[in-house]
């Protein structure tokens, strides 16, 4: 997908598609991170910390229950 800056006042802005906002589960009222790595401009949503919380903890679960099944089929 190319995109383009759109003059915005002042500024610029980068108009997101429904189709992603959807799929990130985005809205307007949603706070987003901006970062670089220096080459990159990185677009990510902040989670709420109940849950990143929430997720990690199932993830911890899944890999206590099938931790070693998942590694022998990795092998």
């Amino acid at each position: 997908m190319v995109k383009r800056l759109t003059k915005h006042g002042n500024s610029f802005a980068l108009v997101i598609d429904r189709g992603v906002l959807d799929i990130l589960d985005i809205d307007a009222e949603t706070p987003l991170s901006v970062t670089t790595d220096g080459k990159c401009l990185i677009v990510s949503p902040i989670r709420d910390a109940r849950r990143q919380k929430r997720f990690r903890a199932a993830l911890e679960e899944g890999n206590r229950k099938y931790g070693r099944m998942l590694k022998r089929l990795a092998d």
